[in-house]
């Protein structure tokens, strides 16, 4: 799991390439993000999109000093699923 400090006041992309020696000939077709801990004025997620081979999803807010596994579950052209998870630091820059 890769860490990344934010801003609470940040609004970024944060993206994750399934296509980077992964998929072999499938792609995504499903993808859905998840925030842990969910808490009030904690970290959100703005909007998301895929393009068969790379996911990505807006994050905002966040409380300086916590710590946020986000996750994104994907659902492959074969059946096959997997996730891969983020570790989002928020931090006040």
């Amino acid at each position: 799991m890769s860490l990344y400090l934010k801003d609470p006041q940040g609004s970024l992309d944060y993206t994750i390439d399934w296509a980077a020696g992964y998929l072999s000939g499938q792609s995504v077709v499903t993808s859905l993000w998840s925030v842990q801990p969910a808490e009030a004025d904690g970290l959100v997620i703005a909007a998301t999109i895929h393009d068969g081979a790379r996911t990505a999803a807006t994050l905002g807010g966040g409380v300086a000093g916590h710590v946020y596994r986000v996750t994104n579950h994907v659902v492959l052209s074969d059946g096959r699923a997997d996730e891969r998870s983020l570790a989002i630091r928020v931090e006040q820059r």
